[in-house]
């Protein structure tokens, strides 16, 4: 009978290490989802998408676009949503009460602002 130490310290278990390893628990204890081939972080996140499709298929949004990039001078900013409500971008980031307050996105906010002239919209 072999040991999970025997399976991990032969040239099979080596390869396949990370079939070994329990999953990593996600800092935040957010749960990933997919809905139609896209992949959002949480469930708050495919919760949003679903309103923001149903609004779309309702005329009531335009452009609908998900995980958009922004080029800032120094770094990049990647939105989950972009749409235009009226004529006007909305540009749109699902965010807990934690990770509004992580100093590196609230930089990006007000860089975002600052550099490019919009404001997100937090939900």
């Amino acid at each position: 009978m072999f040991t999970l130490k025997d399976i991990e310290n032969s040239p099979v278990g080596h390869l396949n290490k990370h079939l070994l390893e329990e999953p990593k628990k996600r800092k935040y204890k957010n749960q990933k989802v997919e809905i139609d081939g896209h992949k959002f972080d949480s469930k708050k996140e495919a919760r949003r998408f679903i309103e923001l499709r149903a609004l779309q298929l309702a005329g009531e949004i335009t452009e609908l676009s998900l995980q958009v990039t922004f080029q800032l001078s120094v770094c990049k900013y990647i939105a989950d949503f972009t749409y235009k409500l009226n004529g006007e971008l909305v540009v749109e980031d699902v965010k807990s009460k934690v990770t509004r307050k992580l100093p590196t996105y609230r930089i990006k906010c007000k860089m975002m602002e600052k550099e490019l002239n919009i404001k997100i919209k937090e939900v």
